[in-house]
């Protein structure tokens, strides 16, 4: 947007037909190795850091309309979240979403991923920080839709 442009609003999708819609994102978080072994083992204190991570990132998804204003409210009709450990310090979220809508669902997934990987951050944080009370190792990084699709029309 130029400076000086004027504000418009949400785009109109009212005569755009309904269609099959699915988004798939992911992130990573990195973390240190003892905190991720005390994660796969259900050792936080906390709790179970991977099902309430899953959980916050279809909560996230349901409310993305919420979270970023101009984007359209779009009925979900399905969500799964997915845990992947890379190596010994790097755990990917994956995000998948899937509607009938005359929109897509990438936000969707992109939220649900972002807040998964801050809801595994919040979780461990404890362990995660330094002497200091800062983070040197821990990053969140590569949250990026990696697939979409866009079906057929609902007749």
């Amino acid at each position: 947007m130029q400076a000086g442009a004027r504000f418009m609003g949400m785009i109109d999708v009212t005569l755009k037909e309904v269609v099959y819609r699915e988004a798939v994102a992911e992130g990573i978080i990195k973390l240190s190795k003892s905190t991720l072994k005390r994660i796969l083992e259900g050792k936080v204190e906390k709790g179970d850091v991977l099902t309430v991570a899953r959980i916050s990132a279809i909560n996230a998804v349901k409310k993305t309309s919420e979270l970023i204003p101009l984007c359209h409210n779009i009925p979900i009709t399905h969500v799964s979240v997915n845990f992947d450990v890379l190596d010994e310090e790097r755990l990917k979220v994956r995000v998948s979403v899937k509607a009938l809508a005359k929109t897509g669902v990438e936000m969707e997934a992109l939220t649900g991923a972002s807040v998964a990987l801050l809801n595994v951050w919040d979780m461990v944080k404890s362990y995660e920080k330094d002497e200091h009370g800062q983070y040197p190792h821990t990053l969140i990084e590569r949250i990026s839709v990696i697939s979409k699709v866009k079906g057929e029309a609902i007749t």
